[in-house]
């Protein structure tokens, strides 16, 4: 028996879906609730196998109530399916833990694609909202400082702002009072971290994020 369970508050969307749900096989079991207080009832209760989350909940948001779910029934996977489709919402449902995402402007059989794919053990997402949130992740990535970006430490990011001054590896220690060893230490982490092979390049993507900041 599968049971799968319904958040959604519009009450005629939320029919349609027990509706559609009868796709995925006789032995579905499905349980419809407007919000999140009453989804975690049913969760606590209920062995649920698969929940669909609509993101505009009244009160409690989905966007809030994912992690919460995910925190709490991290075994239950959750498909999203949300009207708002755009990229920067897409990638920050799936960075919270969402096992699909399906557009309301999708039709039923992409609705019941992405709940067998998810309940075979598969992450789904449609190929256009693939492409968005892909290009959402890198403008973000593109956004962010080079240190936060590449994962650098402190002391590697002061190291990186003295490489992109053109400093050389005595200048920079005796700047931030380090021995020459450390700071070629330091210079080879950042070289591996950044992917690049000598540290030319990696003071030229330095001195190019500064001149776009």
């Amino acid at each position: 028996m599968l049971k799968v369970l319904v958040v959604e508050d519009h009450a005629l969307v939320r029919e349609g879906l027990l509706a559609t749900l009868c796709g995925l096989g006789a032995e579905t079991q499905t349980i419809g609730v407007p919000d999140a207080n009453e989804a975690i009832g049913v969760l606590e209760k209920e062995d649920v196998d698969m929940m669909i989350l609509d993101l505009m909940l009244p009160g409690t948001k989905g966007q809030t109530f994912l992690p919460l779910v995910r925190r709490r029934f991290p075994t239950v996977p959750v498909v999203v399916l949300s009207a708002l489709d755009d990229a920067d919402t897409v990638s920050r449902v799936m960075r919270a833990g969402a096992s699909g995402f399906v557009s309301k402007a999708g039709s039923s059989t992409e609705l019941l694609e992405a709940l067998r794919a998810v309940l075979s053990g598969e992450i789904y997402l449609p190929q256009k909202l693939q492409e968005l949130a892909s290009r959402s992740e890198s403008s973000q990535a593109e956004g962010k400082p080079l240190a936060q970006r590449f994962g650098l430490t402190a002391a590697q990011a002061r190291v990186l702002d003295l490489l992109a001054e053109g400093r050389s590896n005595r200048q920079i220690g005796e700047l931030l009072g380090l021995t020459e060893g450390t700071v070629k230490i330091h210079v080879s982490a950042i070289m591996k971290a950044m992917g690049v092979s000598n540290r030319a390049e990696a003071a030229l993507m330095a001195s190019r994020k500064r001149r776009a900041n």
